[in-house]
C-alpha cells in the first residue's frame, strides 16, 4: 500500500560498507566533529570556537570542497550534511589528520535537518553543489531543488545572505534558475539574471575539472536574500 504522506526523498541510500578509513573517521571523527538532531536547534556560537560566517553545505559528498574551503577560511564556521555515511566518515578523518577543526556535521538527511536544526537568519551562505539531477523525466520530482525547499531555506538566510547552487546538467540548472527567479525572497547576483561564473571561493572538483576537458559545462547560481 502506499503512503500518500511520505515526503519525497532527493537521495537514495546506497548499500556498502565504509573502508578502514573511512570507519576509523567515523569512529574518532563524530565525536569531535558531529552534531545529533535530537539536541535540536543548533547554538552557532557554543558548537564553534570561531565566530566567523556561517557556512552550510548540503550534500557534500567526499567532502573535499567543504575540507578544502574550511582549510582556506579557518576563521569561518562550516556545518556540513551528508546522509551517506562513508563520505562523512571519510571528511572526518582527513579533518582529523589536518586538525581542521572549524567543521561540524550532521550524517542526517538534509531537509529534516533545516527544518529542525538550524536557527532563522542565521545563515551566511549556504552551498548545495552538484546534487543528483534525476536526469529522467519521472524522476523529476525528486530533485532536491524545488519551489518549497528554495523558500524554507531562504528563510535561513541572514541578511544579505548568499544561496549559492552548482550543477554540471543543463536541463537541471534550467530548472534551477527557474525556481530560483520565482521566490520572492531572493534575487539574482548577475545583472542580466542568468548563471554566475565560478567564484574562487568554490573549489572545482576532479569531476568537474574532466568534464571541462571533455568540453561538459558548468552552471553557478549565486542568489542573495533580498532586503526586507
Amino acid at each position: 500500500m502506499s503512503e500518500p504522506n511520505r515526503p519525497i526523498r532527493s537521495f537514495v541510500l546506497r548499500a556498502g560498507r565504509m573502508t578502514s578509513g573511512q570507519q576509523r573517521g567515523w569512529d574518532l571523527g563524530f565525536e569531535r566533529y558531529g552534531l545529533r538532531m535530537s539536541r535540536g536547534l543548533l547554538d552557532w556560537e557554543t558548537a564553534w570556537t570561531s565566530g566567523g560566517r556561517r557556512v552550510v553545505e548540503i550534500g557534500f559528498g567526499m567532502g573535499d570542497s567543504l575540507l578544502t574551503m574550511a582549510e582556506a577560511r579557518p576563521q569561518d564556521r562550516f556545518l556540513g550534511i551528508e546522509v551517506h555515511r562513508p563520505g562523512v566518515g571519510r571528511l572526518l578523518g582527513q579533518a582529523l589528520d589536518l586538525g581542521v577543526d572549524n567543521i561540524r556535521v550532521y550524517a542526517d538527511d538534509a531537509v529534516q535537518v533545516l527544518d529542525s536544526c538550524i536557527p532563522p537568519g542565521s545563515v551566511d551562505c549556504l552551498q548545495i553543489f552538484f546534487p543528483d539531477p534525476w536526469h529522467k523525466k519521472r524522476h523529476n520530482k525528486r530533485r532536491l531543488v524545488q519551489p518549497e525547499f528554495v523558500r524554507k531555506s531562504a528563510l535561513l538566510l541572514a541578511p544579505d545572505g548568499l544561496f549559492h547552487l552548482a550543477t554540471d546538467w543543463g536541463p537541471y540548472a534550467e530548472h534551477m534558475l527557474e525556481v530560483m527567479d520565482s521566490e520572492a525572497l531572493l534575487c539574482n547576483t548577475v545583472e542580466d539574471g542568468g548563471y554566475a561564473a565560478r567564484p574562487d571561493w568554490r573549489p572545482a572538483t576532479k569531476f568537474e575539472r574532466r568534464g571541462e576537458r571533455l568540453g561538459h559545462g558548468v552552471w553557478d547560481l549565486l542568489f542573495r536574500k533580498a532586503s526586507a
